[in-house]
């Protein structure tokens, strides 16, 4: 494929439709739906949201023919919960799934059986994780595919980008050959070769950039010059130790052989993670080259809305931290690329609040199609177009604490809210945990949760967080309960296994 003529043709027409936004996408009335989503991405690693050491040609692309969302958050910043979120427009507390492994409800209403009713074809490709344990599961046709059965090359959960495979219809599975998110690219171009004059929803949900780090074709390592690499600001090396190295850039296995792989200069084992990371990111940018270019050679690109998004961020070393499930920015904040022609405006950098939770519904409504009740997600489209005015706060939060994120040993659930300029969250009970100005400190150098100074902020901000709660019916209870009402609680500790300390009584 020509990148260059790519970008200078489609970039050109997207700038086209900045000032025609018209009533329709197509002549024969129907919008379809290419979603794709990857897994643990940061919402500023890309190239045109102000990162330069990341390649990004066809996100940037991506960016310039729609709206590039830069306070787009993961509502609750674990896999299962955002995932289930994502799909459901719903919060995590109502849709069942509030922890990694818990199964979603499949009562509810989803984009898959939304657009099912509408009389799409609706194909899934990818991780799904949102359906239980063992994540080897075969998911069979029916109500746990949420609405997803035209067609369905699906693995419940791995992170083996060299092992890739997949169920169909039966529980047979289906091995990839070489880095698994290249052939469920071709699976998705062919779902929408066969479905182009069908009115269609394909979403493609990737595994990289979520670690193992290294597990990314040599070529795109290449690209990136471990010691080129600049550290974020709040990354700092001599907090980090090589266990949570270890974990970080192999968490499937983070043993003491692994932990040991990793003695020596910490410094460098981080850039050299972090290139890796980059390696995929610019692994998946060139997938989305090829999505892009199928669009357009089937003359899908004018009728069709294109989204780019991630379930979570991640830490990499931020404030000495390595995992997700934590209210900083690198955690929660994530990538939102949507390009609707004739529905919202081409390049433009929206600033509105948007969460994961609130996606569904707004895709919805653009396609012209009925939002269901039960979705308590907001409906942004005309916020983000100026009609309306937006959200003020978003509510975030983990209402159960998962795979070791711990404060001071201890793990807790908590809640916070995003405001346009500050972050507040709590722990259950009570007690503020971090206070952030996000305009006067972007990389959250100086939690000002304790500060005498920021006493009456701090007051504002637990009044907007009850105020969220109340709105999006969250009673924040105790993590355990939450699993009692769920009616989840033998499945918690079929999870975490006959020896963990986290096993709920009966």
């Amino acid at each position: 494929m020509n990148i260059c003529f790519h970008l200078f043709f489609n970039c050109l027409l997207g700038l086209a439709l900045v000032t025609g936004i018209t009533s329709s996408l197509a002549a024969d009335g129907h919008t379809n739906l290419l979603l794709v989503i990857c897994d643990e991405m940061r919402g500023d690693d890309m190239r045109h949201a102000g990162n330069d050491d990341v390649r990004t040609p066809y996100l940037d692309c991506l960016a310039a023919e729609g709206v590039a969302f830069s306070r787009a958050y993961a509502n609750c910043p674990v896999c299962t919960p955002s995932r289930a979120s994502l799909l459901t427009g719903m919060h995590a507390v109502h849709h069942q799934a509030i922890s990694n492994d818990i199964p979603i409800r499949t009562d509810l209403p989803t984009l898959g059986t939304a657009l099912s009713e509408a009389g799409y074809a609706n194909g899934f490709i990818g991780k799904w994780h949102i359906d239980g344990i063992p994540r080897s599961r075969f998911t069979p046709p029916g109500p746990r595919r949420l609405g997803f059965n035209s067609f369905w090359a699906v693995y419940n959960c791995h992170h083996e980008y060299y092992n890739g495979r997949y169920y169909s219809n039966a529980p047979k599975i289906v091995k990839i050959d070489g880095y698994e998110p290249v052939e469920q690219t071709t699976l998705a171009i062919k779902f929408m070769e066969r479905h182009r004059k069908d009115p269609f929803s394909m979403v493609l949900s990737w595994g990289p950039p979520h670690g193992p780090l290294d597990q990314v074709p040599d070529h795109y390592k290449q690209l990136y010059d471990p010691a080129k690499i600049k550290l974020r600001p709040n990354v700092k090396p001599d907090q980090i130790g090589r266990w949570a190295l270890a974990c970080a850039i192999d968490p499937l296995h983070p043993t003491e052989e692994v932990k040991t792989r990793y003695d020596g200069d910490i410094e460098q084992r981080i850039r050299e993670s972090i290139a890796c990371y980059y390696a995929h990111i610019t692994a998946l940018d060139d997938q989305i080259g090829r999505l892009l270019d199928a669009l357009t050679r089937l003359q899908l690109d004018q009728n069709t809305i294109v989204v780019f998004t991630a379930d979570h961020g991640s830490m990499h070393w931020s404030h000495g931290r390595i995992r997700k499930q934590q209210p900083w920015e690198e955690s929660i904040r994530i990538p939102m690329l949507i390009r609707a022609p004739g529905k919202l405006p081409a390049g433009k950098v929206s600033d509105k609040l948007i969460g994961i939770v609130d996606l569904t519904p707004t895709l919805l409504d653009l396609m012209g199609q009925q939002v269901p009740e039960k979705m308590t997600g907001r409906r942004l489209a005309a916020a983000v177009r100026g009609e309306q005015p937006a959200p003020t706060s978003l509510l975030f939060g983990v209402p159960v604490p998962v795979d070791g994120v711990t404060e001071e040993g201890v793990e807790r659930a908590w809640r916070g809210i995003r405001t346009p300029r500050h972050t507040y969250a709590r722990w259950q009970d009570g007690s503020s945990w971090v206070l952030y100005d996000n305009e006067a400190d972007p990389y959250q150098l100086q939690n000002l949760v304790n500060d005498p100074n920021a006493t009456a902020l701090r007051d504002r901000l637990e009044a907007e967080l009850e105020k969220a709660l109340e709105r999006d019916r969250d009673p924040f209870l105790p993590w355990q309960e939450h699993l009692r009402r769920a009616g989840m609680v033998e499945q918690w500790n079929q999870r975490e296994g006959p020896q963990s300390p986290r096993r709920i009584e009966t």
